[in-house]
């Protein structure tokens, strides 16, 4: 694995600290008055999830981690495993439904997720960047609202509460954004 500067640490880089794997979701370079510059660094852990801040110098050494990433199909629910299976080999595995997190609400049979693994242990999923979903409840159409910027409450099929614009309707198929939960466009 190759060793990069703590100051070269960006959002999204894997790193091993602490006999850990670790995410850097935030980051900020600090050049104080007085002493070296450094940047502070928000940690999330890749296993358990917990946070940590911490300062890293120019000096210091980081292993960056690579991740091994593998396409997998998503098959069903049980006990709050989720089920993959990888298309080529037909392995299945089970992760824990919160590895998702808020975007669990998106997975759809047969879907393909991205599955992060190191070593092979695997440590996250990507879910696709959009996905296809119908509108459940959401106020009736008005004719002659065509503001730019007004948008209205809805409820998707999957229970996720989002942002649409007034011509959208119920039973109607719209894109939207897993990470944001934003609407993208009506589905053709």
């Amino acid at each position: 694995m190759p060793k990069i500067n703590g100051n070269e640490i960006r959002i999204g880089n894997i790193i091993e600290h602490n006999d850990g794997l670790w995410i850097a979701v935030k980051t900020d370079h600090v050049k104080p008055g007085k002493g070296g510059a450094f940047a502070q660094v928000e940690l999330k852990n890749l296993r358990n999830g917990s946070k940590l801040n911490e300062r890293f110098r120019s000096a210091d050494k980081v292993e960056r981690v690579r991740l091994e990433q593998k396409k997998q199909q998503f098959l069903y629910e049980t006990d709050g495993k989720l089920v993959f299976m990888d298309n080529d080999t037909y392995e299945q595995i089970e992760l824990d439904a919160e590895i998702l997190g808020d975007r669990r609400a998106f997975l759809q049979d047969g879907m393909i997720v991205e599955i992060e693994y190191h070593e092979e242990e695997p440590l996250a999923a990507k879910l696709p960047e959009k996905v296809i979903c119908e509108i459940a409840e959401t106020e009736p159409v008005v004719k002659g609202q065509t503001a730019a910027n007004s948008f209205k409450p809805a409820i998707l099929d999957n229970g996720v509460k989002i942002s649409v614009p007034p011509f959208v309707g119920v039973g109607e198929k719209v894109e939207v954004m897993t990470e944001t939960a934003a609407y993208v466009s009506r589905a053709s």
